[in-house]
């Protein structure tokens, strides 16, 4: 069956590994199917509030903390009527078990990392310090490359082969963006937040400003 030669192509969203000094992709997961809806929380960074000083309940101290949730369902039942073609071999014999590793060494170090922190610790090192993980961005058309920090993941394994290897699957990500505030100007990721902030500044100049009439007065009093 063939699609329809003039639609869409349709943008797949996805989590992108890279070296923050160098710029290298180290990994990129693209979801198999976008999600429904995507849940984005923004807590504004205020200077003033209760119980605070009253000269500086109008000033921020900074971007806001923005957070999103989605849901991601993947699913290799399809390939499995196939089990002898290309890639359709892995998912006969593994299952999703490649697409759920995938995303769940995100929240990992390396395995090296965790090795050289207990050779080190073996050999009476002090104070060792916290394993750095690559920067992971959160690309959701070219509008929003957003550095992130993964702080919530959850899988829902839904059915399986005769093997017992996942063959459908629900995923729940929970991700904070990283702001300047976070990385500072120079990191990568901070000059990518900028460049997204500055994108949602020229996005929001594009806005139907209104007027008065709309809220029912003809002017602050």
């Amino acid at each position: 069956m063939t699609s329809y030669p003039r639609s869409p192509r349709i943008l797949k969203g996805g989590l992108v590994l890279i070296d923050a000094e160098t710029s290298a992709v180290q990994r990129m997961v693209v979801l198999q199917y976008n999600p429904d809806s995507i849940s984005r929380t923004l807590q504004a960074q205020a200077a003033g509030g209760e119980g605070k000083d009253r000269v500086q309940a109008l000033r921020l101290t900074g971007p806001p903390i923005e957070t999103i949730k989605l849901d991601a369902e993947i699913d290799v039942t399809d390939q499995l009527e196939l089990p002898d073609q290309g890639q359709n071999r892995v998912a006969a014999e593994l299952g999703l078990h490649p697409q759920l590793a995938a995303l769940e060494t995100i929240v990992y170090p390396s395995s090296r990392q965790v090795l050289d922190a207990n050779r080190l610790a073996q050999s009476g090192t002090l104070e060792i310090a916290p394993m750095e993980a690559p920067l992971t961005l959160f690309v959701w058309s070219k509008t929003r490359i957003l550095p992130v920090r993964l702080t919530d993941f959850s899988v829902t394994e839904e059915a399986f082969d005769p093997n017992l290897n996942p063959i459908r699957a629900k995923v729940s990500l929970g991700m904070r963006v990283l702001n300047v505030n976070d990385l500072g100007f120079s990191h990568k990721g901070g000059s990518l937040f900028m460049t997204y902030f500055q994108q949602k500044e020229k996005l929001a100049a594009m806005a139907q400003a209104g007027g008065f009439g709309a809220l029912g007065v003809s002017g602050i009093p």
